[in-house]
């Protein structure tokens, strides 16, 4: 059953194990300047993650594609929606150089929803992953993409790329799609991965999760299965922190052990990979996850094309 409007929690009584501090230290505003001058977006900012300090202090961020402005308005979400920016072709290349400048050794693509192109934007991650492998070979490559929704052909574009992680996030249980991502559904992004998986099967599949939204356990167990037929490797499971007043409201705060008992059950369940945890995101310690990854298969980390 969904919560219950009193089963509601205010934003301001977020938990200890939930305040993540942003550092202030001079590689974290490195990267800041090296985002600017590139012209970049990234989805740590647009998305306001709490991550960001740490990640940003290490000297990683998530390139976010394809302009700033969504064309859904998912509830969860704190990127803009309206008017899309014109598809800029130099994208691809000023990626390529930040990704070169910060020394990634494993660079995260995302990008806002698309759905005003033909292609969904399928073709601008080609170019992204071309010219990353172009200027800077031994960078694994993990990309998040949205869902191509009536885009025919753009799952297979991508994936044609090879990336060494194809990510697409369900976000939460079927029954919540209408009230917290309308624009989606739930069986076409799992049709969506086990695509990706059947095309190209030497390619990790990921795709996350988030508590709090007012899901219940049966149907998180439930995704965990669908996400296993779908051939899915790699889970993430983290805590929905609401970004304004505007949108979905926090069901719950789920304890850190909790988390810890999903990773259990995930493992138990056959996910090669699981990243459980209150701070958890899909991009969060991306490149050491990914090192796991490769290990669990038993394969040595790609070093280039």
């Amino acid at each position: 059953m969904p919560a219950s409007p009193t089963a509601l929690v205010h934003q301001a009584e977020k938990p200890a194990w939930l305040r993540a501090r942003a550092p202030s230290t001079g590689a974290n505003e490195d990267t800041r300047a090296l985002v600017r001058r590139h012209a970049l977006h990234t989805v740590c900012e647009e998305a306001a993650c709490p991550n960001i300090g740490e990640c940003w202090s290490k000297r990683h961020a998530t390139v976010m594609i394809l302009g700033s402005v969504c064309t859904r308005a998912c509830a969860f979400c704190n990127v803009a929606t309206g008017r899309p920016d014109a598809l800029d072709p130099q994208e691809p290349d000023r990626l390529a150089e930040a990704v070169l400048e910060l020394g990634l050794r494993h660079v995260v693509i995302t990008s806002v929803d698309r759905d005003d192109l033909p292609d969904g934007g399928a073709r601008q991650f080609v170019r992204c992953i071309e010219r990353v492998r172009a200027v800077s070979p031994t960078t694994t490559i993990e990309i998040l993409t949205p869902d191509f929704r009536n885009k025919t052909g753009a799952i297979e574009t991508v994936a044609d790329a090879r990336p060494d992680v194809f990510n697409h996030n369900l976000e939460t249980v079927p029954r919540l799609y209408a009230t917290v991502r309308p624009g989606a559904r739930y069986y076409h992004s799992l049709r969506l991965l086990d695509q990706a998986k059947n095309r190209h099967p030497e390619i990790f599949t990921k795709s996350g999760i988030m508590l709090g939204l007012g899901e219940e356990r049966a149907e998180v167990l439930q995704v965990m299965d669908d996400l296993r037929v779908a051939g899915v490797d790699f889970l993430t499971i983290g805590q929905y922190l609401r970004p304004t007043p505007r949108h979905h409201p926090v069901a719950r705060y789920a304890p850190p052990g909790e988390f810890a008992e999903y990773e259990r059950v995930a493992r138990a369940k056959g996910f090669r990979m699981v990243s459980a945890s209150p701070l958890t995101r899909s991009s969060y310690h991306a490149e050491q996850d990914f090192a796991a990854l490769v290990r669990s298969a038993g394969q040595p980390i790609p070093t280039g094309r």
